[in-house]
């Protein structure tokens, strides 16, 4: 599995529509789909999947460049439900896991999900790719990320969750991860950020930006609950060695101030039995390493927050030879996730 850093063929979005999950039947974060697609585009080809139901919507919405193919989905989180493509150096593939809505009846946030767990075939479908599926390995793209050298980082709180894999042990869930992405060492970290409706997904809180280097989301406020989240977390990135046997360069990406829903974000979603309600007062799990790596640019998320600028000056510093760009993006927060969690890159062979 290549690193998300390395050259891509493009990029793939769902258009958000589910009103049980984004607020006002979807439009505002429809608004930010298309401003996340616009700043991608600019870098590499960018494709949105979009129902039937919303297809002239869409295509009114997103640049001509943007390409826009007719899919059946259930909700828009392609980088979770999408292929994870894998390459040889001349051909590539897509990794189709079986997807459950982050924890199926156990703690999944939505049911059912069957539309979703058909999206990485179909992706691969149409692009021609050839696909190996496990029916029986729950895995989202999110969780996962790698240095494209043999190295992967995940968390336990994601991995080892009961909705996923429990049938398996740690050693098998390695097994598995190693034979299909090609890898050679997994480092685990125990948590992702504080309150994550994914069970901890690590591409909110690391994020791999070059072979040996990673950042890493943090915060020096020892009353918040994410203090102990990135300590523990720093202390194992330390103390490891990537699979190439260096020591990883540690790069901190301070988070935002803490991020709750409001009455009128509230009020706005469907109340729907079998889908997690949005309730005032809920803590967002916001976070800056959230941000999608593309061709000669970065897009990440803003939140209207006085460490806005600070994040963006990091990101700079971390990708000299990269556009930085960023987008205020509080309405794909609301529905659970950022930037890195609504795309999926395609990576050239």
């Amino acid at each position: 599995m290549p690193g998300e850093f390395e050259p891509h063929e493009g990029c793939w979005i769902i258009w958000p529509e589910r009103p049980d999950n984004w607020r006002l039947g979807a439009k505002p974060a429809q608004k930010v789909f298309v401003e996340v697609a616009k700043a991608i585009s600019r870098f590499e080809p960018v494709t949105v999947c979009v129902s039937n139901a919303q297809y002239d919507n869409a295509r009114y919405q997103l640049p001509e460049d943007v390409r826009v193919v007719e899919m059946s989905t259930d909700d828009s989180w392609i980088r979770d439900c999408g292929p994870t493509f894998v390459t040889n150096g001349t051909e590539v593939r897509g990794v189709d896991w079986s997807f459950n809505a982050w924890g199926g009846l156990v703690d999944g946030l939505y049911f059912p999900w069957d539309k979703d767990d058909h999206v990485a075939r179909k992706v691969c479908d149409i692009e021609r790719k050839g696909r190996y599926r496990l029916d029986d390995f729950i895995l989202e793209g999110g969780s996962i990320h790698v240095d494209g050298e043999g190295t992967l980082i995940v968390t336990e709180e994601c991995l080892l969750s009961g909705g996923r894999n429990s049938h398996l042990t740690k050693k098998e869930i390695e097994d598995v991860l190693k034979e299909y992405l090609n890898l050679e060492k997994i480092i685990w970290i125990p948590y992702g950020i504080y309150n994550d409706e994914t069970n901890g997904h690590v591409d909110n809180i690391i994020h791999y930006i070059a072979p040996g280097q990673v950042i890493l989301a943090w915060t020096d406020d020892k009353d918040d609950p994410q203090y102990d989240i990135c300590q523990k977390a720093y202390e194992v990135l330390s103390a490891e060695t990537d699979a190439k046997g260096r020591k990883l360069n540690i790069h901190k990406l301070t988070l935002p101030k803490n991020i709750l829903i409001t009455r009128g974000e509230s009020e706005g979603v469907d109340a729907v039995d079998g889908t997690l309600p949005r309730m005032e007062g809920d803590r967002l799990a916001a976070s800056y390493a959230n941000f999608y790596i593309a061709n000669g640019g970065v897009v990440f998320p803003m939140f209207h927050d006085e460490n806005d600028e600070k994040a963006r000056r990091t990101l700079e510093e971390c990708f000299p030879g990269r556009e930085v760009v960023g987008i205020y993006a509080r309405e794909i927060l609301l529905g659970g996730g950022n930037i890195h969690c609504i795309t999926q890159q395609q990576p050239k062979a």
